[in-house]
């Protein structure tokens, strides 16, 4: 089975989604076959390399006041908690720009698909865990020696524009196939599910296509 995870690393419902998905797929059993790969998608593509508060960012693009966010982050810290990821509400206060993150992301993804996945955890874990900023190149280089990959390799990923034809390239694609919205789950290029749903949801669904059922070409997002 091919999966195609449409995410930011600053979103936290792509936290979520991922860690929900993966419980998923630990139900099903060693016999469940799958490939997983991290697709790009930029919630703040115009965000500046400073980034921006994140209180000011939340009220400017959704609206929100202060105490409507801090419902919202600790719903999220709440089931992260449950999912085994550690949401870290006084740590993180500031947004920011993620595209050398997916170009890096990129590059992982060309060494192997658990090179990618582990680069994706140690990024989301990074912002969301301990409040750094994830497209800071001392930092990913950092995590790119922690899980063994080559950082020589890495370093002049970063330190040129290498992938980021082809970071834009899925950008626009997953945008010209109606993706606006994050995380995004696509399985076999045919069904999609959206939002960070509950365990029970993925595996349902990964059942039904595993088992080649019949079943709608898309899932509700989570409201």
């Amino acid at each position: 089975m091919k999966i195609d995870f449409v995410s930011d690393v600053s979103c936290p419902w792509c936290v979520i989604g991922l860690k929900s998905l993966e419980k998923a797929i630990d139900r099903l059993g060693p016999e469940f076959s799958y490939t997983l790969q991290f697709q790009p998608f930029e919630l703040n593509p115009r965000m500046a390399d400073e980034g921006q508060d994140l209180e000011e960012h939340l009220q400017q693009k959704y609206g929100s006041t202060p105490a409507q966010g801090a419902a919202v982050r600790e719903a999220i810290r709440k089931r992260g908690a449950e999912l085994g990821f550690t949401f870290d509400l006084q740590a993180r206060s500031r947004i920011y720009n993620t595209f050398d993150c997916h170009r890096l992301l990129h590059w992982a993804g060309t060494q192997s698909a658990s090179a990618q996945h582990d680069l994706k955890l140690a990024l989301f874990s990074a912002y969301f865990s301990e409040g750094k900023k994830p497209s800071d190149h001392g930092l990913m280089l950092e995590k790119v020696v922690a899980l063994g990959l080559d950082v020589a390799e890495a370093q002049a990923v970063l330190s040129s524009d290498r992938y980021a034809a082809e970071v834009r390239e899925q950008e626009d694609f997953y945008h010209a196939q109606g993706i606006h919205s994050v995380p995004s789950i696509i399985i076999n290029d045919m069904h999609l599910i959206q939002g960070g749903q509950e365990p029970e949801v993925f595996e349902q669904l990964l059942r039904q296509v595993a088992s080649a059922s019949d079943l709608p070409s898309q899932v509700p997002r989570e409201g």
